[in-house]
């Protein structure tokens, strides 16, 4: 099969849904003759034009409440915010207007649009454009959070999103834009709601998101050289979360830990750890424990940035002491 970017991926996804469906139409800051800050649209609009692919002013809560508004009357929208930190601007039309619609309208008023975003430290792009606050929306009743870690997955979630008739938050990762992997040629859906086993094991399940599952399938690497059998989960989806695949995966190993970039309080790993310790405890040999971003803004200072950042060796020393139990 043949290997492209995550980017292309994403690219891709959204060329093959626009070519066969007129509703989709694509808003966002740079989205059109640039291709967008990563690039994900490059081509578009020469392909579909300025009327599908539409450059708007920097005004997130316009654009993205045109979005919502496009979304009721029968579009199915896909907005770009050039970074998950400008969506602090535009909240009021995600988590009023965006995420309650449906409920509000007694499920007659239906938003099927998308909200790309993208999250991640490690670009030396400072406290403004590094953060990695996707639990927020996790947080949010009526939101979907789709979270791709690898360019299959890009792909066939975006495409699920663009078709699901709820509004979906599509977190993308900045480090993983140049990543590389197999896709398939033509559409394909990956279902929300299931987690993928990256890799199988008896001894540690490490459940991760993102750039992280790319360092725990590492981390799992160098410690079958020491005997310890990892698990990774890639959760894929924060809302609907798999539950059914951590739990059981926990109630093989006993012992797990959660690796997420958002920040360690109140962060996608608190929740899964709440979950566990309700619905496992008494299958766990070790504590739960939590690979996260320290509850500081990133740094822009270089030095500062890495000290801030983690990955493989954090994640092998909580294995460690995991197995130390």
């Amino acid at each position: 099969m043949r290997e492209i970017t995550y980017c292309d991926a994403l690219n891709e996804a959204l060329r093959e849904c626009m070519a066969e469906d007129e509703r989709i139409v694509l808003l966002g800051e740079d989205i059109g003759s640039y291709g967008g800050i990563f690039q994900v649209t490059k081509g578009l609009m020469k392909e579909f034009g300025a009327e599908r692919v539409v450059d708007t002013p920097i005004s997130e809560a316009g654009f993205v409440g045109a979005c919502v508004g496009a979304a009721l009357t029968g579009m199915r929208p896909v907005a770009e915010l050039m970074f998950i930190d400008f969506s602090t601007v535009c909240m009021d039309m995600i988590v009023n207007q965006m995420a309650k619609m449906h409920y509000m309208f007694g499920g007659r008023g239906r938003v099927p649009m998308v909200l790309r975003v993208n999250i991640g430290a490690g670009r030396g792009t400072a406290a403004q454009h590094s953060q990695s606050f996707h639990s927020v929306f996790m947080h949010t009743p009526g939101l979907y959070v789709a979270a791709p870690s690898t360019p299959y997955d890009a792909k066939g979630l975006l495409i699920e999103a663009i078709y699901n008739d709820n509004p979906v938050i599509f977190v993308e990762h900045k480090r993983l834009y140049n990543s590389k992997g197999p896709v398939p040629e033509g559409k394909y859906r990956i279902p929300f709601g299931q987690a993928d086993v990256k890799r199988k094991g008896k001894d540690v399940t490490i459940v991760a998101t993102h750039a992280m599952v790319i360092e725990a399938l590492k981390a799992a690497e160098e410690a079958a050289h020491a005997g310890i059998d990892i698990e990774v989960i890639d959760l894929r989806t924060l809302t609907p979360l798999d539950k059914d695949t951590i739990l059981k995966s926990v109630q093989k190993t006993g012992r797990v830990m959660i690796a997420d970039e958002d920040n360690k309080t109140c962060g996608v790993a608190a929740e899964i750890s709440a979950i566990i310790a309700e619905e496992a405890l008494f299958d766990l040999k070790a504590p739960i424990l939590r690979n996260c971003s320290p509850d500081t803004p990133v740094p822009f200072s270089p030095p500062l940035e890495k000290a801030y950042m983690f990955g493989k060796a954090e994640l092998l020393a909580s294995v460690k002491k995991l197995m130390s139990y």
